[in-house]
């Protein structure tokens, strides 16, 4: 043993320390009872507040024993937030993220042979940062794992015994210059979005699980509960009925529907096998018959009834009694529901649910998971219509407690459907509504308060790309899930989020799923995310949106037209421009640097907003919406004929004649108008009249249909 080794697993000042002590416990944990200095394996799970994560360890016999001690001390200087000058506090989750990198790093070094940390040199990270560099890995994760073995050096005064003794940042940077991509991303979100051809399908069968197949499950489910659940009477009466009399309404049941009785699988078969002249699955009848199983298999009348049975009908999968009433396209989605599908199209319905919420709230996948029932509130008119679906739930990030704040969200009758489903899905005395179904075999295993992990969640909707698939190609429907370049997308939850963003800040004049409407929705998403979440989504949003409007610049700025826009603002819209146009380089119609774009809208922003009946050149002195400088101009409040900011493209004229025309149309009929709106119609054509022509806008076509 080695001297470093043995010092590392000798005693130690720290040893009967908890590690916990400076942090926030979850619900009853006791503080006395967490992990110590001296232990080798440090639960964080009293520690975490979040329901859908699970248990957290450091285990630290996964270290070379030389550097064990050194770990201990780095990662119990982050735990109880005793950190160097300017170093922040860090939560639970990053520091288990942390211990994987930094044991990377470790285990590197025990197999170079070296004895100490304190003994690697310029060659040592040289050599350490190739390493990386050769494993192919994204920027991101790649600096992640330089920053993991420098910390080592960041906490430095922190750790009493080995520990780097030089900078080696100082040495990857020399290295890197010019050849590595930089990591500094400037908060730009990386989270991939999902793609339209695949959202729209996607969403569009959530939906439809929601809407109009759930009724069908959650029957089938309660068949299925009840059948498990059942009680069993000494006498065998049950209310008034005898074992022999249910037992003869079941195989007449069968009958009746000319369907088979059902089979014992292969599995069970094999295991324990029939005496049967045909493999029935005995124990799905007596469920069905409300009877023990021991009660057929015993008795010699009922297994001569059941024989009769099996011979006259066959064996088949069994199914349940509940009728399938969902429609698809006029038709039945499904014939009947398998019995042993039961708990496959639970847990898919539940990700269906998952989609149709975390798509269409903008909800982080932790807020998804917290959500409980009660959660839904319904605002109504005096009429008893619903006017907002309002969700409560828990916000974590950006929040100063570990607890996380309740926050509301408003959401469209969709959502709320799906959380409705889900509130049926679950047992009336279980509160979170992602738990796992009681139809899963994992249900009464798993600990009270827990909800599904991100893993969990992330598995389920691969699983319901799949069944879409798999469902399209045996009922030949064109309407599945297509794949990208070869390849099936992987949903992750994050994308949901960032997706919506993006729909939202680009506004689609059309919709998803037949019902949707983007502009109209977004409306809602703002108006609920400016309560009590500090969520971020609106300034995700905003920045998108300011990416799109740099987008449509980029199309009036390759424009060909000699004159691209009229209008009063028109010269003051073509310098600017013109400075966007050398700052920002267009190759074709579509911009290619994107990530060139979300840089120049943000350092120096044009303040053009591309509208539909104007395109602003906004100046707050000249403004007429009476918005503040910092916050742009308020595009619903425009009065596009009066104000100075006004600049015009050809989309723009085209907007303003198609009204024209529409007014000319109705004033044509003007007979069933009323006076006072004629009047004001009247005066509407004239002002716009006057501002076309003002603005060398040809209106003769309109005053010729006129006449």
């Amino acid at each position: 043993m080695t001297t470093a080794t043995s010092r590392a697993l000798a005693g130690h000042r720290l040893d009967d320390e908890l590690i916990l002590a400076t942090r926030t416990l979850a619900g009853t944990a006791d503080l006395a009872s967490t992990s110590r200095f001296r232990d080798d394996i440090w639960d964080l799970s009293p520690a975490l507040h979040m329901a859908h994560q699970r248990l957290l360890k450091l285990n630290f016999t996964a270290l070379p024993p030389r550097f064990r001690t050194t770990a201990k001390e780095f990662f119990f200087a982050l735990l109880r937030n005793d950190h160097p000058y300017g170093e922040r506090e860090q939560r639970i989750q990053t520091i288990h993220s942390l211990f994987s990198r930094v044991k990377a790093f470790l285990v590197w070094v025990d197999k170079r042979g070296v004895q100490a940390l304190g003994d690697l040199g310029q060659n040592d990270f040289e050599a350490y940062d190739q390493h990386v560099t050769d494993q192919r890995l994204s920027a991101s994760v790649m600096a992640a794992k330089r920053s993991a073995a420098r910390a080592l050096w960041i906490y430095r005064s922190k750790i009493s015994g080995d520990t780097l003794s030089s900078d080696p940042q100082i040495i990857w940077d020399d290295a890197s210059a010019g050849t590595r991509p930089s990591t500094d991303r400037h908060g730009e979100n990386s989270t991939a979005r999902i793609p339209e051809e695949v959202l729209a399908p996607l969403l569009t069968w959530a939906l439809r699980w929601v809407q109009d197949f759930s009724d069908d499950i959650l029957r089938a489910q309660r068949e299925w509960i009840s059948a498990r659940t059942q009680t069993y009477s000494r006498t065998g009466i049950i209310d008034g009925t005898t074992p022999l009399e249910r037992l003869t309404a079941v195989l007449d049941r069968y009958r009746a529907i000319g369907r088979p009785l059902p089979r014992l699988t292969q599995q069970v078969l094999q295991m324990v096998g029939t005496d049967l002249d045909l493999p029935v699955n005995v124990s799905h009848l007596a469920r069905e018959a409300h009877m023990h199983v021991s009660s057929i298999k015993q008795q010699g009348t009922y297994r001569e009834m059941v024989r009769a049975a099996a011979a006259e009908l066959g064996v088949g999968d069994a199914y349940f009694q509940a009728e399938v009433r969902g429609l698809l396209d006029n038709q039945t989605w499904m014939p009947a529901l398998r019995w042993d599908d039961i708990t496959e199209y639970v847990r898919l319905l539940q990700a269906a649910c998952y989609i149709v919420i975390a798509y269409l709230s903008g909800m982080r996948d932790s807020e998804v998971k917290h959500m409980k029932r009660g959660c839904l509130t319904i605002w109504r008119d005096d009429e008893d219509r619903p006017i907002r679906h309002k969700i409560t739930s828990q916000a974590f990030k950006g929040e100063d407690s570990p607890e996380g704040v309740e926050a509301t969200w408003v959401v469209n009758a969709a959502a709320a459907q799906a959380v409705r489903v889900l509130e049926a899905m679950q047992p009336e005395d279980l509160d979170f509504l992602f738990a796992l179904p009681p139809t899963s075999r994992f249900h009464r295993r798993t600990r009270e308060g827990s909800v599904q992990t991100s893993s969990t969640t992330v598995k389920a909707m691969a699983s319901f790309m799949k069944w879409i698939n798999i469902y399209c190609t045996e009922h030949n429907r064109t309407d599945g899930i297509p794949q990208l370049n070869g390849r099936t997308w992987q949903l992750e939850t994050r994308q949901f989020r960032r997706t919506l963003a993006w729909s939202i800040a680009r506004q689609p004049g059309g919709s998803i799923a037949g019902a949707i409407q983007y502009r109209h929705h977004s409306i809602q998403m703002f108006e609920g995310y400016a309560g009590t979440s500090a969520s971020g989504f609106r300034p995700e949003v905003e920045a998108e949106a300011a990416i799109a409007r740099g987008e449509k610049l980029g199309d009036i700025i390759l424009n060909p037209a000699p004159q691209r826009l009229t209008g009063p603002a028109a010269e003051e819209a073509e310098i600017r421009l013109t400075a966007m146009q050398s700052e920002v380089q267009f190759l074709g119609k579509v911009i290619s640097d994107r990530k060139r774009l979300d840089r120049y809208m943000r350092r120096h922003d044009p303040h053009i907003y591309p509208g539909e009946f104007v395109t602003c050149v906004y100046n707050p002195d000249r403004a007429l919406c009476r918005r503040e400088a910092a916050g742009g101009p308020s595009l619903p409040d425009c009065q596009p004929l009066k104000c100075r900011n006004v600049a015009l493209t050809t989309e723009n004229k085209e907007a303003f004649i198609t009204w024209l025309r529409r007014l000319e149309s109705t004033l044509a009929n003007a007979t069933a108008l009323a006076p006072y709106v004629r009047d004001r119609m009247e005066q509407r054509r004239a002002e716009l009249t006057d501002f076309l022509e003002a603005n060398n806008i040809p209106t003769s076509t309109t005053k010729e249909t006129e006449r």
